[in-house]
């Protein structure tokens, strides 16, 4: 009778839809494993696919590729060497389902189904995968292993399941990506599971970057009694064996490495940092090109791309029009320097001039206003996505979620571009950020040590410089006050009379609560961006463009 067993808990970044990459980084992570002794190899949920697929999963050739995938690894393990837990979407008697499969002695031993589809905030497997029976343990090498997938430990359906039908521990196939507070989430949810069962669990999470999600790895193993035996690091890959002995008739994981994972605004700029760095690089852009204006935005943009590609692959451009400040060129040569990256002056004037000669006649006789100013901004855009063309670099747009809220963007302008680190990161927090990073350089930045936003950047007062000494609050609240008015109606929905109770004028709140609403088009036009909150702009929040709703209360 087994009484040991050895698990590697592989935390790998697959690409979405490269099967072939994606089943040479389970080939080498077990190989990995086998040099360490492992018995056995899990992964994290569709790695051979990449998570989420999304409609990709639909095409039957993409299912047979994965089949195809699957049975090689399969015959792979003939060699005597560790087993395979691998997920892959899975064709049976017509249905298409997640399921985890386990490929053992040359042979597809078994395959079970995730139960506990999620269709909420920015998952929808509904849409394309079929709902499994609830499952029972899989033999292997005559140990009982229940595993649930994914969602279904968030419920105690599943595991109840499983300890009824005799699984001995659980081992569970995760695509969790990462929001703000979720590790703790994540463990809670692992702990019920455990506490309900009275199995020990394996958490398994991809690593990475997919368009806008990005998965922060942390794997951990929970054992019966509730103690955290084992933590991965968060945002990196890697491959950790745990080594198991059976006591009675429990099964025990030894004490392994535990990294504490990165919270608060460390985790917050590394998520943006892995996310950009992944967009840019599996999309095989040769770097990023982005406006730099001397603010605050542009300039914590193109930290966060130095430290996510290096310097040599970001490349600065100042746009300066007459309403352009000194003070505001000079930070932004002196944040490039800091960053010790490209910089390069594009003057808009002459496009400026040349669009009000052009519009001239048509315009005659009335006042100059926001047209003008956006006028401006376009001609911006315009400069970046030529720069583009011509060079491949990819535009880096710079708008934050406050901005993006609130429709304080120009269309066509300074929203053009591929992808937003700053999407989901409202005003304040990026200051915060801004201070975080002069403070400290995160492990694995590509980027300088020591300061690399200018001091004068972060303290003087925001402005989009579009006409004669305009400043942001001429237009918007404080920032303080809109950030937390704008978390109430996007992450809480909270009613215009519970927002008013935290000390807003009501007149405030129905004005951004209106802006919220009237700039619903502009974001359905946004480049994707990082997600970091449990509600950002994109998968999570969908709302009506046409919306004649507003609430009176």
């Amino acid at each position: 009778m087994v009484d040991t067993l050895k698990i590697a808990l592989a935390q790998i970044n697959p690409r979405v839809g490269d099967i072939t990459e994606n089943t040479e980084l389970v080939r080498e992570a077990r190989r990995e494993a086998a040099g360490l002794g492992a018995d056995l190899v899990v992964f994290g949920e569709l790695v051979l696919c990449g998570y989420p697929p999304e409609d990709l999963v639909l095409k039957e050739a993409f299912q047979d590729a994965v089949a195809d995938a699957v049975a090689a690894l399969a015959a792979e393990t003939a060699d005597g060497g560790p087993g395979i837990l691998v997920t892959a979407p899975w064709r049976d008697q017509g249905l298409l389902y997640n399921a985890v499969v386990l490929l053992d002695g040359g042979e597809i031993v078994a395959a079970r189904y995730k139960h506990d589809l999620p269709n909420y905030g920015v998952f929808d497997e509904k849409r394309v995968f079929a709902a499994g029976p609830l499952p029972g343990p899989i033999n292997f090498r005559g140990i009982r292993l229940g595993v649930p997938i994914c969602e279904d430990i968030w419920t105690p359906e599943v595991c109840e399941c499983l300890v009824e039908t005799g699984a001995e521990l659980l081992l569970v196939p995760n695509g969790s990506p990462f929001e703000d507070g979720k590790f703790d989430v994540r463990l809670n949810h692992a702990v019920g599971r455990v506490t309900e069962t009275g199995l020990p669990l394996v958490y398994v999470n991809q690593v990475g970057g997919q368009d806008e999600l990005v998965f922060d790895g942390g794997s951990f193993v929970v054992n019966g009694d509730c103690s955290l035996a084992v933590q991965m690091p968060t945002f990196d890959s890697g491959l950790v064996l745990t080594e198991w002995r059976q006591e009675g008739d429990d099964w025990v994981c030894a004490q392994g490495p535990r990294t504490a994972p990165h919270e608060g605004l460390d985790a917050l700029y590394r998520t943006m940092t892995l996310g950009l760095r992944d967009y840019v690089n599996k999309n095989r852009f040769p770097g990023v090109v982005l406006g730099l204006s001397g603010g605050i935005d542009s300039a914590l943009s193109a930290a966060v791309a130095v430290d996510a590609l290096g310097p040599e692959r970001v490349w600065c451009i100042m746009l300066p029009s007459k309403y352009s400040s000194p003070h505001s060129l000079a930070d932004a040569i002196a944040c490039a320097e800091l960053l010790q990256c490209r910089v390069d002056k594009v003057t808009i004037e002459p496009a400026v001039a040349a669009y009000e000669s052009m519009l001239g006649a048509l315009f005659e006789g009335r006042e100059a206003d926001i047209t003008e100013e956006n006028i401006q901004s376009r001609a911006r855009g315009m400069a970046l996505m030529a720069i583009s063309n011509k060079f491949g670099h990819m535009v880096l747009t710079t708008g934050n979620k406050s901005e993006m809220s609130v429709g304080y963007a120009t269309i066509y302008g300074d929203m053009c571009g591929g992808f937003s680190v700053l999407k989901d990161v409202y005003k304040i927090t990026a200051f915060e950020l801004s201070h975080w990073r002069n403070q400290q350089k995160p492990a694995g930045a590509l980027g300088p040590d020591g300061r690399v936003i200018p001091e004068n950047t972060i303290t003087k007062p925001p402005s989009a410089e579009l006409r004669p000494d305009q400043m942001d609050e001429d237009s918007l609240p404080p920032y303080e006050v809109l950030d937390d008015i704008l978390r109430c109606l996007v992450e809480e929905e909270m009613a215009v009379a519970e927002i008013v109770d935290r000390g807003h004028t009501v007149e405030t709140v129905r004005r951004i609560e209106n802006l919220l609403y009237l700039a619903e088009y502009k974001r359905r036009q946004a480049p994707p961006g990082v997600k970091l909150t449990a509600r950002n702009f994109g998968r999570d929040r969908r709302y009506p463009i046409t919306n004649g709703f507003r609430n009176a209360q």
